[in-house]
């Protein structure tokens, strides 16, 4: 579906899952972590999804937390839950992978173009500043701003994240075009904020929320500057 409106002048950037390969990172930690604990047989699947249970849920539960102290809590959780067995370097092996993920293969090229037009483009994500700069430097020098739930002292679908970005930014909604690849925590916000929207789908089976249609939907980056061309913006 086409964009419309007037044009932004900030692009923002959910990271993990929208640029850098969350999915596949986790994953592959997961796999790592449970073959160190003698069980290569356990459905890394069921784990992830009791770890996301536990995040989700610290990140949303008073007092506010780094992100490193929510994903400490919500690995030792999990593990316990799981009859896995939990120590600290099982916490640390998830703070030096994180950073280290990748961007997807399209990003950095699809940035590059955005940035060319003129956009600012700002990350707005769920993490701490330290957490992020290693995956924040992967990205080409084509993002101009970084806002952190560690810096807003609140989590996505908080809409105080959202509201701290815009303030941080200077922009009022109606500037700003957010891309996102969560439907749980990003679509929820803009739909209750009522910001302009693109969810980057990317098949892993999540749902948009069923009373809300995002204002544009792509498989992944690269179609982007091409919607946002078509859009006029460009």
């Amino acid at each position: 579906m086409p964009l419309s409106g007037t044009r932004p002048q900030w692009l923002t950037f959910d990271c993990y899952g929208t640029l850098i390969q969350w999915d596949e990172g986790i994953l592959a930690f997961v796999r790592d972590l449970l073959a160190r604990k003698g069980r290569p047989d356990f459905d890394p699947a069921v784990f992830l999804a009791v770890y996301d249970r536990h995040e989700h849920r610290l990140e949303q539960t008073p007092p506010h937390r780094t992100f490193k102290a929510v994903s400490d809590a919500s690995l030792h959780l999990t593990m316990e839950e799981l009859g896995l067995g939990f120590d600290s370097g099982d916490a640390a092996g998830l703070h030096r992978r994180i950073p280290a993920m990748p961007p997807f293969p399209e990003v950095v090229g699809a940035l590059a173009r955005l940035k060319t037009w003129g956009f600012g483009t700002c990350i707005v994500s769920n993490t701490d500043d330290d957490v992020i700069a290693g995956n924040a430097a992967q990205l080409g020098g084509h993002i101009d701003r970084v806002i952190t739930a560690e810096r807003a002292g609140a989590y996505k679908p908080d809409p105080r994240l959202f509201e701290y970005a815009h303030r941080a930014l200077g922009a009022e909604r109606g500037e700003v075009l957010h891309v996102c690849a969560s439907p749980h925590l990003d679509l929820v916000a803009a739909r209750d904020m009522g910001f302009r929207c693109v969810w980057i789908d990317r098949g892993t089976g999540r749902t948009a929320p069923d009373d809300y249609s995002p204002d544009a939907v792509l498989p992944d980056l690269g179609g982007l500057p091409d919607l946002i061309r078509a859009a006029g913006w460009a």
